[in-house]
């Protein structure tokens, strides 16, 4: 049967290889670093001003119920990447494993390459791919040739990254946003001296379509962190928002450090001691100048959309280009004491989600959706934009009916999870329905390989703590529910639900597909 889907398969596939490439879209995808659900001006946001991304979901698709469905860097970017849960992917921090050359081959942008279009990456990439005589993942230099158009770096880019990555030398500017900024436009429309004596920084061509990656850096820790105000940074790095600082709205669970009574999970499950890189959130004083610098970069980020969004009218081709903007995840601001990601909580798990198709008829596509949607969902909506079959791998739905409005039969749920066990962090799973949310903690171990934390629980290891939310009530998951009388039945049936989806999200025993690295 395997066999036949995959003939199968490959037979859509070489067909489309001849299909016309007139009137298939061009792909933008911009995705944006630990950045919550709320830090967009559409999404509520009562100071930070993000007037291309608000017009951009106007004019779109806003998805309110977007959600990661690992909440670390690396397995989400992979999970995007691949359209399928980390369980089945198997690439995160501890894993320590690279993407296989196949398992690559079958990603989005790797087979709208294979199908004609001209693809280019700008930006960070967190996912280790591929082994080559230089090395396994980052070092193997598999994902660098793989793209027609490569302006990118490795693992984090920093505030300033023409210091540590020479790629970046030939930009203008020497801010993180800013140099990817230029390096997309260059490959929208090849700017005079930007491109050089370097080949794979010419233009793309202008009878294919193409696929656009930027991925940033912001408002990640590792570029807000290293901001230093320096005299040639813009304006908006150094002054914005600091005469609006009392009006940076501090979350309402939020607790200093001194202020925790009683954690937020028991000692047993997670002691709380999290990396320096999220001591901002211990006292108000320095989460309000995490929030100023998370407003400048978000809204530097708003700028480069929109500067993007320009050039392509510029370039006459706005109306065939389809622009998806998310992030990887969001991130904890002290509610419950709490910093970091990685938890499966609200301000972790929730991300802005936008998709803007114009040529879907303006009445049709001007609107937003409170369906639960997952990052796992981009890369099947990407591959049916562009007319090629969805791998039968990928495990996430195509938004294009949401897109267009339509009414169809949608996900009442959706799994969550989290495999990483450094930083002093459990393992975790959950289900988020509308309305309740069930979570399930296990025990950090580092004597279990990290291929057996793929199926541990799924052959019957217990969990060590289980919490159960009821979010039309309590959004801010603020009262476990587990010992509630009124809510047994929904725990009992929770319970059942997890366990049937991470098994859905393992899925075959085929995978992963990764190289492991060698000590």
């Amino acid at each position: 049967m395997n066999r036949w889907r995959h003939a199968v398969f490959f037979f859509l596939f070489g067909l489309s290889l001849f299909a016309e490439s007139v009137g298939r879209p061009n792909i933008l995808v911009i995705l944006s670093d630990d950045q919550r659900a709320d830090h967009l001006g559409v999404n509520g946001h009562p100071v930070l001003q993000t007037p291309n991304l608000d017009n951009l979901a106007e004019e779109g698709m806003n998805f309110r119920n977007a959600f990661a469905s690992s909440t670390a860097c690396t397995p989400n970017r992979t999970c995007i990447l691949t359209g399928q849960y980390e369980r089945k992917h198997g690439v995160n921090f501890n894993s320590r494993s690279s993407l296989k050359e196949e398992a690559w081959e079958r990603t989005y942008p790797m087979m709208l390459k294979k199908a004609g279009y001209y693809v280019g990456y700008v930006g960070k990439n967190h996912t280790p791919i591929g082994k080559s005589d230089r090395g396994v993942g980052y070092q193997s230099g598999v994902m660098d040739c793989s793209f027609n158009y490569w302006y990118g770096n490795h693992n984090h880019s920093t505030f300033y990254p023409k210091s540590k990555f020479p790629i970046y030398g030939n930009a203008k500017v020497n801010t993180q946003v800013e140099i990817f900024t230029e390096g997309a436009l260059n490959f929208l429309s090849e700017k005079n001296g930007f491109a050089s004596a370097r080949e794979f920084l010419k233009s793309r061509p202008s009878d294919k379509p193409f696929c656009l990656l930027v991925n940033l850096n912001v408002p990640h820790n590792k570029g807000t962190s290293t901001m230093r105000l320096l005299p040639k940074d813009s304006d908006l790095y150094k002054s914005a928002y600091r005469d609006h600082i009392e009006d940076l709205p501090v979350p309402d669970t939020y607790l200093a450090e001194h202020e925790i009574k009683r954690p937020k999970l028991p000692n047993h499950v997670y002691n709380g001691q999290y990396i320096d890189s999220y001591n901002y959130v211990k006292n108000r004083a320095d989460l309000k100048e995490r929030m100023v610098r998370v407003c400048q970069t978000v809204e530097g980020v708003d700028r480069m959309v929109g500067s993007l969004l320009s050039q392509l009218k510029q370039d006459g081709v706005a109306n065939n280009t389809v622009t998806f903007y998310t992030s990887d995840h969001g991130i904890q601001h002290g509610e419950h004491g709490l910093g970091g990601k990685v938890l499966l909580y609200e301000e972790s798990l929730r991300v802005p989600m936008i998709v803007h198709d114009p040529r879907i008829p303006k009445e049709r596509r001007a609107g937003q959706s409170e369906e639960l949607v997952v990052s796992i969902d981009l890369a099947p909506t990407i591959l049916e934009l562009a007319e090629l079959p969805v791998d039968h791998e990928m495990q996430g739905m195509s938004l294009i009916p949401l897109m267009h409005q339509k009414t169809v039969e949608w996900r009442i749920d959706f799994f969550a999870e989290n495999l990483f066990t450094g930083q002093n962090y459990p393992r975790i799973e959950a289900v988020r329905e509308k309305e309740l949310k069930y979570i399930r903690y296990f025990p950090r171990s580092h004597r279990i390989s990290y291929r057996k934390l793929l199926v541990s629980s799924i052959e019957g290891e217990p969990p060590i703590f289980e919490e159960l939310y009821d979010l039309s009530k309590d959004s801010h998951e603020k009262k476990n529910l587990v010992g509630e009388k009124n809510y047994q039945m929904d725990l009992i049936r929770l319970r059942k639900r997890c366990q049937e989806l991470v098994f859905q999200a393992k899925g075959s025993n085929m995978y992963p597909k990764t190289w492991p690295y060698t000590k």
